[in-house]
């Protein structure tokens, strides 16, 4: 198994440590959940980009790169949930949106139609990635001594900031989400429409 696999592979099992660390309930397993998604989200952005660099594109990166980021984020979100950090229509707007995407490429690869990502989808995904570290820095910051509370504590109308950002970036990644899925279909509706 080459590099770019073994990082693909590995966001898979840091999901399963971080949803342990996020159902402990506790502000440490809190703190390590933001480590363990952050370093996650970090194999995301490097295993593409070394299959590129070294010619080590395989079939199974295809598959499995896209599926191990949904995965991730549909795991983190669906957790944020449980824990009553976000109400249950965002999150299912957000796995609805990558079901349906999902679904259509299976549907254009037994039409021997590959489907690429693209801009909007690649700004949907940052923005995911960004609300799901927004919402567990705003989660532990008080937890973690002096430099916490200083740095995402400060008051911005009346609340914390990160508090703040973190509502903003929920919104933004839950419309951006619902947009490009919603362009999506419609460009590549020729697909879905000729089966009907």
């Amino acid at each position: 198994m080459n590099l770019p696999n073994k990082l693909t592979v590995s966001r898979l099992a840091l999901t399963l440590a971080f949803l342990l660390a996020v159902f402990s309930r506790t502000p440490p397993g809190d703190a390590l959940a933001l480590v363990i998604f952050i370093g996650a989200s970090l194999t995301d952005l490097f295993d593409g980009r070394i299959a590129r660099q070294r010619r080590q594109i395989t079939n199974f990166g295809i598959l499995m790169d896209p599926l191990a980021d949904k995965v991730l984020i549909c795991s983190a979100f669906i957790a944020f949930v449980d824990r009553g950090l976000m109400p249950g229509w965002m999150v299912v707007v957000i796995v609805a949106r990558e079901l349906a995407i999902t679904g259509l490429r299976l549907l254009a690869a037994s039409h021997h139609v590959v489907l690429a990502a693209e801009g909007f989808g690649k700004h949907k995904t940052v923005s995911q990635i960004v609300a799901i570290i927004a919402i567990l820095v705003a989660l532990g910051y008080r937890e973690w001594g002096g430099v916490g509370p200083a740095v995402f504590g400060w008051s911005l109308l009346g609340r914390p900031w990160v508090e703040l950002f973190s509502e903003a970036a929920k919104w933004w990644a839950v419309g951006l989400t619902a947009l490009s899925g919603g362009l999506y279909l419609w460009r590549n509706r020729r697909l879905y429409l000729q089966d009907l």
